[in-house]
């Protein structure tokens, strides 16, 4: 098997649909196949029956997306791992070649980040004219919506962390796979329509979600990862005390919960730590502009 395709859904059962739609267009199901993991979604699990190309696990109560791609993903068998969010789907009908051909031309190259086109848009057309032009660069994250991984270097990982939940499991994978003194290439080239609402997004203003579960996986990135985190950690909750926890009351008090779960949970997150070479942290490339 050359490509795995794998998808973690939860709730949004017609976008997972369209996805499917469109990936089943690229692909070969002699060389390629369709994974999808089901987060605690009755809905969901009712069309099951009528897409039977794909292969489905099923969660009856929610475990979260990075907890859900751990188990997915062990599951996989293409030499190469292609992630995509259950609302994001491939621009380019050449998509598994360019896919291919990228990790052909750098042996060295353990992930591939794709260039993330934001909006609702009436065709791919429409949404290839929003993308930009850039160079390729070598980095140190990528985005869960539209991404590559070959197998041989995810196997040699932690995989994607069962102790986190949402948002930050990318850059914990990304760190190890750097640890691993394998590369990773933003590849603007190669482009998925991320089918999220921009406008709706920018007006839904404070997200307390996003808040408390960025602020947890932080510091336990820091926890498992760091030689040494005491600073890092301390200069993470300062500043999201002043920025955030100090000028709003909802903040302050998920701010108080994250801490205090934090010093609850600590034997077990400790459990999981595996501190990466210095030089892995201090490395000078170049960040993802997620907002680009």
């Amino acid at each position: 098997m050359e490509i795995s395709f794998l998808i973690v859904t939860k709730n949004r059962t017609d976008d997972l649909m369209l996805t499917l739609a469109k990936v089943k267009k690229l692909i070969d199901f002699s060389i390629h196949e369709v994974l999808v993991f089901i987060d605690g979604c009755k809905k969901t699990e009712e069309i099951i029956n009528d897409i039977d190309w794909v292969k489905w696990t099923v969660s009856k109560k929610s475990i979260s997306a990075s907890p859900a791609r751990h188990i997915l993903y062990k599951k996989a068998i293409g030499n190469i791992f292609i992630g995509l969010d259950d609302d994001a789907h491939p621009l380019s009908l050449n998509f598994i070649n360019e896919v291919e051909y990228a990790f052909e031309l750098n042996k060295n190259l353990g992930i591939i980040a794709f260039q993330e086109i934001r909006g609702l848009f009436e065709s791919d057309f429409e949404a290839l004219q929003k993308s930009k032009k850039k160079e390729a660069y070598f980095t140190n994250d990528f985005v869960g919506c539209g991404f590559a991984v070959k197998k041989e270097v995810y196997k040699k990982t932690n995989g994607f962390p069962v102790w986190m939940d949402i948002y930050g499991e990318e850059p914990a994978l990304a760190l190890e796979v750097l640890n691993l003194d394998y590369q990773i290439l933003y590849q603007p080239n190669i482009k998925v329509n991320h089918r999220v609402n921009v406008e709706k997004r920018k007006l839904q203003g404070r997200n307390y979600f996003r808040f408390k579960h960025q602020l947890r996986n932080a510091i336990r990135y820091y926890l498992v990862y760091y030689p040494n985190p005491l600073k890092k950690i301390v200069k993470l909750l300062w500043h999201n005390f002043k920025k955030y926890a100090l000028k709003d009351i909802h903040y302050f008090k998920y701010y108080v919960v994250v801490c205090l779960s934090t010093l609850f949970n600590l034997p077990h997150i400790l459990k999981y730590r595996k501190p990466v070479k210095i030089s892995t942290i201090s490395n000078k490339l170049k960040p993802l502009n997620y907002t680009a």
